[in-house]
């Protein structure tokens, strides 16, 4: 089975056409407006109306409240919601809303990866977001992938953070991956994705 592909931070029609072209498996839209690679959820409704149907879309929020996800989902549909918030809310939005959630977990050393799932429908394992971060998430690192040898996984995961065309075939092959999450290491410059790499990874990825 070929490994699976999220391409992150979409923004813009000429990288939402490229993934969507290149087979991607899922795109992501962020939701922080700390990231450069902000969409408003209108916004990215448009860039989702350019494919109808295709690969699944996900919506990256920080511990938003209800009534921000509702809003989100009264403009599109998001297949995923990747959460980065306390356990209790991750159950409280699945609950409310229906809809399979992503828990991402920041990995550093051995005991930081999850024995249990919890409400999360599955997890993406991430470095540790660096000291002084405005927002959560890999910022482009790695962690050590050796770390994931013998990991007993509760169920569905990605890896993520510091992934790019030229490294994501290692990753696959050290850690066991079957799926995997990449933003930063598709783009030309900070939140700028490039559809070549965008092809690049996706190829590399499926050839791993």
């Amino acid at each position: 089975m070929s490994v699976r592909v999220k391409i992150c931070g979409i923004n813009s029609a000429a990288a939402f056409d490229a993934a969507v072209a290149a087979g991607a498996d899922w795109v992501g839209f962020v939701f922080c407006d700390t990231s450069p690679r902000f969409v408003r959820f209108d916004e990215a409704a448009a860039l989702t109306a350019r494919h109808p149907g295709g690969p699944p879309r996900v919506g990256l929020f920080v511990a938003p409240d209800d009534e921000v996800v509702a809003a989100a989902l009264a403009l599109m549909q998001l297949d995923a919601l990747q959460l980065y918030a306390p356990p209790e809310r991750i159950a409280a939005i699945r609950r409310r809303f229906g809809v399979p959630v992503w828990q991402p977990v920041g990995v550093e050393i051995a005991a930081d990866l999850p024995g249990e799932r919890g409400a999360a429908d599955a997890l993406l394992l991430e470095a540790k977001p660096p000291a002084g971060a405005d927002r959560p998430g890999g910022h482009a690192r790695r962690f050590d992938w050796s770390l994931l040898r013998g990991w007993a996984a509760p169920g569905p995961w990605l890896l993520g953070g510091g992934l790019a065309p030229d490294n994501v075939a290692a990753a696959i092959r050290e850690s066991g991956a079957t799926a995997v999450d990449v933003s930063s290491g598709v783009e030309s410059r900070r939140g700028v994705k490039d559809p070549a790499l965008i092809r690049a990874f996706i190829a590399a990825a499926r050839a791993a």
